[in-house]
């Protein structure tokens, strides 16, 4: 067997494990968004979070930084629930009941940095607050339909970009953050994005027009890429691979869901800015 031969199969085994793991979680995430309501997908979505934010947290550690973890793991927990009960006012009542805390804590503590202070806020918003707004989108009308098309829209432009990055992919997008993503990969992902977006104008029944449809598949695409440049530049920053090891085929929790944490505040928007209610 020659060398290109095992990498070959080596990308070929990689890709099953790494379709594998997202089928599994899609189906976790399918559950909830139909038959969980508001309520069961924010449990979901909670629990992602935390998981995400630990993992965040840990990678802030290597920079010799002491956020407060308890803060933040509560705060970003309580997010998705406070989503689902009381809308954007309870998600906003959590984001201030977190600053209040952080900053008693810094004021408490001598030995509490600034810096410290600022990434036990950023890390519960970045991943919390932000995860949230797929819940708000559940709760829009046709909730159900809209989250099915945007976290379709993320696997599917993940899938491939993945594909056709590795194939044919010769255009670094940017190879300093992100080495293996390619502008051939992108173009492709951003082309089935798009579709997935079209079709959902015929199957959910809004105001939106299949213009505006088409304009939140190449926002959610755009969207998806900047997340997932976002967390490769945090690993890099400390020389890591992975955030966690917990997902085969993806690494960790925040390696999973990085592209979904941007998706869903672009998508919300995008969505209630065209007329969703």
């Amino acid at each position: 067997m020659t060398d290109s031969d095992k990498q070959a199969g080596t990308g070929l085994s990689t890709f099953v494990t790494r379709v594998g793991t997202a089928v599994g979680v899609g189906l976790v995430f399918l559950v909830a968004i139909l038959w969980g309501r508001e309520l069961g997908l924010a449990l979901v979505v909670s629990f992602v979070a935390v998981m995400a934010v630990v993992e965040f947290y840990a990678i802030a550690r290597n920079e010799e930084r002491l956020p407060n973890e308890v803060f933040g793991v509560l705060a970003a927990g309580s997010m998705p629930v406070a989503a689902a009960y009381f809308g954007q006012l309870g998600l906003l009542a959590v984001v201030t009941g977190l600053i209040v805390a952080s900053l008693v804590w810094h004021v408490a503590f001598r030995q509490v940095r600034t810096s410290d202070t600022a990434v036990t806020v950023f890390g519960a918003v970045y991943v919390g607050f932000m995860l949230s707004h797929f819940v708000l989108i559940r709760a829009l009308d046709s909730g159900s339909l809209l989250a099915l098309a945007t976290i379709l829209s993320v696997w599917v432009n993940d899938v491939f970009a993945y594909l056709v990055g590795s194939t044919v992919g010769r255009h670094r997008m940017a190879p300093r953050v992100s080495p293996r993503k390619s502008w051939e990969g992108f173009a492709a992902g951003t082309a089935c994005t798009i579709l997935v977006w079209i079709g959902a104008f015929y199957v959910i029944d809004t105001d939106l027009t299949l213009g505006w449809f088409a304009l939140i598949g190449v926002a959610v695409s755009v969207a998806g890429v900047v997340g997932d440049l976002a967390e490769s530049r945090l690993k890099r920053e400390v020389g890591i691979k992975d955030s966690g090891n917990l997902l085969p085929g993806h690494g960790g929790f925040l390696d999973r869901f990085d592209s979904l944490i941007m998706v869903s505040v672009v998508a919300y928007y995008m969505l209630v800015f065209g007329g969703a209610i």
